[in-house]
């Protein structure tokens, strides 16, 4: 594992008392204000029971809710002070997602899959191509650019879609719950992949409920009944 990164290190995310309150009545606060910074480089995983607030902690993370208190920052960008549109071509730009159900469709080819995460991004067709060719070399998945979703194991088609995250070239791999639908192989080959990335310089934030998959991140933050704190380690059962 490589070593943490400097505290010099440019921050990806910044959350400056960012909180969210949905309305009533009553009123329920989602994510109590906090602080948190994500430097370039890190490994945080964020880990929390059902219902602790990791949903509203991604959704704010990804940019998909914007905080009804605080200020976020994405590369140094105010993301309070942007339009709709501003947003999603920021999203769309700087950050890859990584779901649990992995979110391919199923009649298309793993190329396919991830070329199509960059249609709207304005990439050309031959630059697409070759971009997600090189996502799947890098997970491994070189030798089944054609293949069916279908037609792969639960550990291949997560492959494709974090090659379908990293094809954006984004500064931060979101990633919720990535082995919970894998079995222990499986699940263990794709959290080996993440550390790989991440020892390349991705900066990746991983959202789980299970303490020994948020073990294996450089740093964690633990979210219960919406208040956020950082440890040193994942926290046990």
């Amino acid at each position: 594992m490589t070593a943490s990164p400097a505290p010099s290190a440019p921050p990806v995310i910044e959350f400056r008392q960012v909180g969210l309150t949905y309305p009533g009545p009553p009123p329920t606060q989602a994510l109590r204000p906090g602080d948190l910074t994500v430097r370039r480089g890190e490994f945080i995983a964020v880990v929390g029971p059902s219902g602790s607030g990791k949903s509203t902690f991604l959704n704010i993370a990804g940019l998909l809710d914007t905080p009804t208190t605080g200020t976020l920052l994405l590369d140094g960008i105010d993301t309070g002070r942007l339009g709709d549109a501003e947003r999603t071509t920021l999203r769309g730009r700087r950050i890859g997602f990584v779901f649990q159900a992995f979110h391919l469709l199923p009649h298309r080819s793993a190329r396919e899959n991830v070329e199509l995460a960059m249609v709207y991004s304005g990439v050309p067709r031959e630059e697409r191509t070759r971009r997600a060719g090189e996502a799947l070399s890098r997970v491994g998945l070189g030798h089944r650019t054609e293949a069916l979703p279908t037609r792969m194991s639960g550990g291949e088609r997560q492959r494709v879609a974090i090659a379908r995250a990293l094809a954006a070239r984004p500064s931060l791999l979101l990633c919720d719950e990535p082995t919970g639908n894998l079995d222990t192989g499986n699940a263990d080959a794709v959290l080996g992949l993440l550390e790989a990335l991440n020892a390349e310089g991705i900066t990746i934030v991983l959202i789980t409920h299970d303490p020994a998959v948020a073990a294996r991140g450089r740093r964690t933050v633990t979210i219960r009944d919406g208040v956020l704190t950082e440890n040193e380690q994942a926290p046990a059962c």
